[in-house]
């Protein structure tokens, strides 16, 4: 399979979600400035996700130009990938829902980390496939990056049961090493992405 199939489905599977989680702002009841700001847990929750969102799209988006043929392996870990990343308006909504309790917060965090996770499984594939062959694509420093991100996430799982606010901030500053482009792809930044 040629990978614009790929990437045509995962832009769509990923559109859809952020459109999902956008449409879970309620209209406030009342026209003033105090009921918009009802809505601050709600913005909160969709702007950390959005973020999230955008890195892996990013992300996928750069790893994709990597792959000259998309192999069944690869066809599947993406659709897993996809899979985690589609049960965050769910997490979202929920921890929004009941204002970040601890229960919804440990499950944003667990959604976020099995996306790491699938994301992880789909970038060996590809970097196993690509065995080899050199690619500015194939930037293998953005492991540790990557690896710390998990583990911030998955220590966020485990406060969020005891204090649920702090592990937000911790899963905010897990998304920290991706906020940058990596500049390792130069032809994605060049108009060829």
């Amino acid at each position: 399979m040629k990978t614009s199939r790929l990437e045509a489905l995962s832009d769509g599977v990923i559109a859809i979600i952020i459109t999902i989680m956008v449409l879970q702002f309620e209209v406030p009841d009342a026209p003033t400035l105090g009921a918009l700001f009802g809505l601050m847990p709600t913005f909160l929750s969709y702007a950390i996700s959005c973020v999230f969102v955008g890195i892996y799209w990013h992300n996928h988006h750069v790893l994709l130009h990597s792959v000259e043929r998309v192999s069944a392996s690869q066809l599947w870990l993406n659709l897993n990938f996809l899979f985690w990343l589609s049960l965050l308006p769910f997490a979202t909504a929920w921890m929004d829902k009941h204002v970040f309790s601890s229960v919804p917060v440990a499950l944003y965090g667990s959604v976020m980390s099995l996306c790491s996770v699938a994301y992880v499984l789909l970038r060996q594939a590809v970097f196993r496939n690509a065995a080899g062959r050199k690619s500015p694509h194939l930037d293998r420093s953005k492991t540790k990056a990557l690896v710390g991100s998990m583990s911030l996430q998955s220590l966020g799982v485990l406060l969020a049961v005891v204090a649920p606010v702090p592990a937000i901030v911790v899963y905010v500053a897990s998304l920290g090493p991706w906020l940058f482009p990596d500049r390792a792809a130069p032809g994605v930044y060049r108009g060829q992405g």
